[in-house]
């Protein structure tokens, strides 16, 4: 039997758009490192998702690369041609048989990429900054080349529809492209794309219009369009709490379906840029109103923490790491076992746990990112 306390996270939810979820978990985007050389999803990704689509409402796949110079990690599945559509289909096909919704992430790694992973090894950004020393100094998108990789985020959008996606994210966080445009660190062009705030913003704005004219075009009035985005960055010059509620203004115009928050820690607050000291994710919400839904996400492992993020108001809450350390997290809450819950890794248990050896060694080589990885 459940415990009451936890009911709301088990209410069904409805998109504006009509799109229903079971319930209010949420399957976080995580890179695996684990597809094949040629970006299309190998068994071991099928069946670590297939792991965890049961409990959740809904899945949010690992980064999808929509062009061949926006590959962002080794063993990425890619997006960027429509040979793809039958490996997407694959690993939709394999979350919505077990009760899930899936949405395919799509994006652009940009500056971040490695230049081995990348045609000639041409790193692109919106400017010639890299973002940290010793990283690639990226080249510059030429407007015809910008206008070119919007075209291919409605492109991708459009493969996810033919792959039978129930969604797509658009992928403006954690120092991708999108997110480079956007940030005054990485942006210092002076034409259309870059200068002002506005300018700034011109990019991911005709990022979702594209994706949202292919959504219109080649979908039904169902599919999803979500963006994610992070609230700040550390480097002055960067972007700051005060540029994403003008960012989350924008975004809440545009009539998207959620906005999803990327933080590692649900209550963290602002660094600059306000003059708030609540939780960021608090400021977001109240900021994106009732135009648009906001999924929160970020260090959430107990049953306990998700009822007390709930408690904010977010409509939707994402598990990202726990669901790796638990993929029975919904279950256990659901029949009463929440104390039974795993909070921390267990080294012993990969075969159990079903995941993929290369996410696993970055799992276990990486201390500080799980708990329970010393």
């Amino acid at each position: 039997m459940m415990n009451e306390k936890y009911a709301p996270l088990f209410t069904s939810f409805r998109f504006k758009n009509g799109i229903e979820l079971k319930n209010r978990v949420v399957m976080a985007p995580m890179t695996n490192f684990s597809s094949n050389e040629d970006g299309t999803v190998t068994d071991e990704e099928i069946q670590y998702y297939e792991r965890r689509s049961e409990g959740v409402g809904m899945v949010i796949t690992a980064c999808t690369n929509v062009t061949a110079n926006g590959k962002g990690f080794p063993g990425e599945f890619a997006g960027d041609t429509d040979d793809m559509i039958p490996s997407l289909r694959r690993l939709a096909s394999a979350i919505q048989a077990k009760g899930s919704k899936a949405i395919l992430q799509i994006f652009h790694g940009g500056r971040e990429v490695p230049p081995e992973l990348v045609p000639n090894g041409d790193v692109v950004s919106a400017s010639d900054i890299p973002s940290a020393e010793g990283k690639p100094v990226p080249r510059p998108l030429t407007s015809s080349e910008v206008e070119s990789i919007i075209r291919d985020f409605g492109e991708a959008t459009r493969r996810a529809i033919e792959a039978g996606y129930d969604g797509v994210e658009i992928h403006g966080a954690n120092g991708y492209l999108i997110q480079q445009f956007f940030s005054s660190h990485a942006n210092r062009r002076e034409d259309q794309w870059g200068g002002s705030l506005e300018k700034r913003m011109a990019f991911p704005m005709a990022v979702v219009d594209a994706v949202q004219k292919a959504a219109a075009e080649h979908g039904d009035e169902n599919f999803l369009v979500g963006y994610r985005f992070s609230p700040e960055e550390p480097t002055t010059p960067g972007i700051t709490m005060a540029d994403t509620l003008a960012l989350v203004d924008a975004l809440s115009a545009k009539n998207l379906d959620y906005l999803h928050v990327s933080l590692m820690d649900f209550w963290s607050e602002p660094r600059r840029g306000v003059e708030d000291t609540r939780p960021r994710i608090e400021i977001i919400k109240e900021r994106a109103g009732d135009r648009v839904p906001v999924i929160g996400v970020g260090s959430i492992y107990t049953a306990d923490d998700a009822i007390k993020a709930f408690e904010t108001g977010v409509p939707l809450i994402a598990l990202g790491r726990e669901l790796i350390i638990d993929p029975d997290w919904v279950e256990k809450i659901e029949q009463g076992q929440e104390s039974e819950i795993v909070t921390k890794i267990d080294n012993s248990k990969q075969q159990e746990l079903v995941v993929p050896d290369p996410l696993w060694n970055a799992i276990i080589n990486t201390p500080g990112w799980f708990p329970g990885v010393e």
